[in-house]
């Protein structure tokens, strides 16, 4: 069989022991923002003189500190609604802005289109490219997706950022799927926008955060001057106690995910033809099979406690672990593993959770 896995070049991940030093650090900035009691209480409306709630205020604070930025910003919308607050700060119709030469993130594209900007795809793989990209002056902002946009992407996020600070282009960064479990965020690498949902960290459906420069905050939090549109209190403070555990879950999912890829490398499940950890949006494992069954594949391992299809990707409500078809943006560019591929993402289980329900459902799809 022709079909084969791309070569992958995953992003980095934080060890189990620095990921609870961020959960301490994340606590340590709580303290300095939140008096005791305060933890037990939310307002909600446009607080005079804050045009937010005071305890969404106090959120943003603690968020700015912790990923070291000037300011930050909660919106409706979860990580769409953040990237699409960010740009629409950041870029007006007409406006150039540079992008990866790759499928975009559809409810990116969605953004993208609406905002009426002229968008030129650079390949972020290729440094000589980008190089003369940002060096022709035709741009004042770029626009980074964090995780991979293709299988096959291989660019340091922190190499792009410099060179596009190095360049005087201002940039705004998708860091959806990276954020916690990276070493350091866009913002920490020096983008002037770090935008994620609050959401896949566990927090309440429709949060979203845009954390970076005090001018770019700060046109964000303007265009968001109706009470209905604010984060109200209980909400932030909902979003913060999740991610006070995040840094951990996410540092134990990653050692689960390589246990699951070596074993399944060295060939305990019969079925499995080829493996790759990638970051296809989420971190997850890309398993090819030795059938074309992957579009039966869900189904039957739903039959043994797999979750079917992803919620928000890595939110509150996905435990079990994740057996689904390949992200659409990924098949936009590799539709030849419709068939043959699967990703397959832990959650909240271990490594021998995850291969029995692949052993259990490949053995009920033979013949």
């Amino acid at each position: 069989m022709s079909v084969q896995l791309p070569r992958t070049f995953p992003l980095a991940t934080i060890a189990l022991e620095d990921a609870v030093q961020r959960q301490f650090r994340l606590l340590e900035h709580t303290a300095a923002h939140f008096e005791g009691p305060q933890l037990f209480e939310a307002d909600t409306g446009v607080v005079p003189g804050l045009g937010r709630p005071r305890t969404t205020a106090r959120v943003e604070a603690v968020l700015a500190d912790f990923f070291g930025a000037e300011d930050a910003a909660l919106v409706q919308g979860a990580g769409t609604g953040a990237i699409r607050a960010a740009l629409q700060g950041a870029v007006s119709p007409g406006d150039p802005l540079l992008i990866h030469r790759a499928p975009v993130y559809r409810t990116t594209a969605v953004t993208l289109r609406g905002l009426g900007v002229r968008t030129t795809e650079v390949d972020f793989n290729d440094r000589t490219a980008l190089q003369e990209a940002l060096e022709s002056g035709a741009f004042a902002w770029a626009y980074v997706q964090h995780s991979r946009q293709r299988l096959a992407d291989s660019y340091d996020p922190g190499e792009v950022l410099a060179a596009c600070r190095a360049a005087g282009v201002r940039t705004v960064v998708d860091d959806n799927y990276a954020v916690l479990r990276v070493p350091a965020s866009g913002v920490e690498l020096g983008a002037d926008a770090s935008c994620f949902s609050l959401f896949k960290l566990h927090g309440p459906e429709g949060v979203g955060a845009v954390v970076g420069a005090r001018d770019l905050v700060a046109h964000v939090r303007g265009d968001n001057y109706s009470g209905g549109g604010q984060v109200q209190g209980h909400q932030a403070l909902d979003a913060l106690r999740a991610l006070t555990h995040v840094p951990v879950m996410w540092a134990l999912q990653s050692q689960v995910g390589a246990e699951v890829a070596a074993r399944l490398s060295a060939g305990e499940v019969p079925g499995v033809a080829e493996v790759r950890i990638a970051n296809a949006q989420d971190r997850c494992l890309l398993v090819r099979l030795d059938r074309p069954v992957a579009r039966e594949l869900p189904a039957a391992a739903a039959r043994h406690g797999a979750a079917p299809y992803p919620v928000g990707s890595n939110s509150r409500y996905e435990i079990a672990p994740l057996v689904y078809r390949m992200s659409s943006s990924s098949l936009d560019d590799t539709p030849e593993l419709a068939d043959w591929t699967v990703r397959i993402n832990p959650m909240r289980a271990g490594a021998d959770l995850v291969i029995e329900i692949l052993r259990r459902a490949l053995h009920d799809l033979e013949g």
